[in-house]
């Protein structure tokens, strides 16, 4: 076996692999994040994506070898402790999540679109979004789950109270 070290949701790890080894095989297989969910195998449905150096990628289609240095996080590095991140906060306020097994995928999406481009209009989330089935046909409320991070002023920072006013948003567009 060989090791590479990167940092993985924060911190330092050096991690054993086989040659032909994928990030999502290391991740789920290896060291056990199951989080990352494993769809297709070749990358189209979007299940397994994570971000690497900032950019959202198919873990399905990545070699581990290739990673040595890079920064990956995956759905289980969002969380602080039992606090969700402000966008699976938004995905619960906004019933987004039906079965969730599309769900990590499309988080990490929107965490590296949002990384980017906070303001990003409707057409170029919608355009993000287009890369990921939901067998659920859930559109819609993700939709309205990644326009809630948007509307929803310093999200990250809110109490319990202002989750509550962040649900009644997301309830009130969804009737727009």
């Amino acid at each position: 076996m060989k090791n590479i070290t990167l940092m993985l949701n924060g911190k330092k790890e050096t991690i054993y692999f086989e040659e032909g080894d994928t990030l999502l095989y290391v991740l789920r297989d290896r060291i056990g994040l199951m989080g990352t969910k494993f769809g297709c195998g070749y990358g189209a449905c979007g299940a397994c994506t994570v971000v690497i150096n900032g950019e959202a990628v198919r873990s399905c289609k990545v070699l581990f070898k290739t990673l040595e240095g890079a920064d990956i996080l995956t759905i289980e590095g969002l969380t602080e402790g039992k606090k969700l991140h402000p966008i699976q906060q938004a995905f619960v306020d906004a019933n987004a999540v039906q079965c969730g097994f599309c769900t990590p995928g499309i988080v990490m999406e929107l965490y590296a679109l949002f990384s980017k481009e906070p303001d990003a209009s409707d057409d170029r989330i919608k355009e993000v979004l287009s890369k990921h089935l939901c067998r659920c046909t859930g559109y819609e409320s993700i939709f309205t789950a990644a326009k809630l991070v948007q509307k929803t002023e310093s999200y990250s920072k809110q109490d319990k109270k202002d989750f509550e006013r962040a649900a009644k948003l997301a309830r009130e567009y969804i009737k727009e």
